[in-house]
């Protein structure tokens, strides 16, 4: 079975996307690790990578995929290359109970039903959106936003995300718990209210 040959990717077009894309994978790699420099080195190693593999981009995919996918490796990598690192414990979240008992009544309904959304496939396909979705992502505190997006966007199994910042498997799921509440209310606020935007 033969297959067509690839046209190759234009050097100055691959120059010019990666420019483009520079702010969006390093605001992706700091909002996962949350170090600016560890954020920088990961989004270096992928600009490397992708300038080394370009003749391996095979357009099943669009190019920006196939760049945030590296990108996706070189993070996990960095987070393997500093697991063992000591880091300060992240300080307490005593306005979590608080956030619940605001939110739900004793029997674990809502007090106040959200209003309702409109369709989610296309408030998706807005790029406003994503921009309100990772600033409600940099409010989230550090380890829960971290285990968050262990979870979702690296799509890390559970035994995976509790051995790297040393938790229980029962803490992470009140931890997955409480980042979700917080990016609802936040999204519910700055998205969702029509006089918020």
């Amino acid at each position: 079975m033969s297959t067509a040959p690839q046209a190759s990717i234009d050097p100055q077009g691959l120059g010019r996307c990666l420019a483009a894309l520079r702010p969006t994978l390093l605001r992706l790699a700091q909002l996962q690790l949350r170090n600016h420099a560890w954020a920088e080195d990961a989004v270096s190693e992928t600009v490397l990578a992708v300038l080394q593999g370009a003749q391996r981009f095979n357009r099943t995919s669009q190019l920006k995929t196939w760049i945030v996918g590296i990108l996706k490796h070189k993070v996990l990598d960095q987070l393997r290359q500093h697991m063992r690192e000591p880091t300060a414990p992240a300080a307490a979240d005593d306005d979590e109970n608080e956030l619940e008992h605001l939110l739900f009544k004793q029997d674990g309904h809502f007090r106040e039903l959200p209003d309702e959304w409109t369709d989610p496939c296309a408030e998706l396909q807005r790029e406003q959106f994503f921009s309100v979705l990772e600033a409600c992502l940099e409010y989230l505190p550090n380890k829960q936003g971290r285990v968050f997006l262990m979870r979702e966007w690296l799509q890390l199994d559970s035994s995976a995300i509790c051995r790297e910042p040393g938790i229980a498997p029962t803490n992470l799921w009140v931890m997955l718990h409480r980042a979700r509440l917080r990016l609802r209310e936040c999204l519910q606020i700055r998205w969702f209210t029509p006089h918020a935007r």
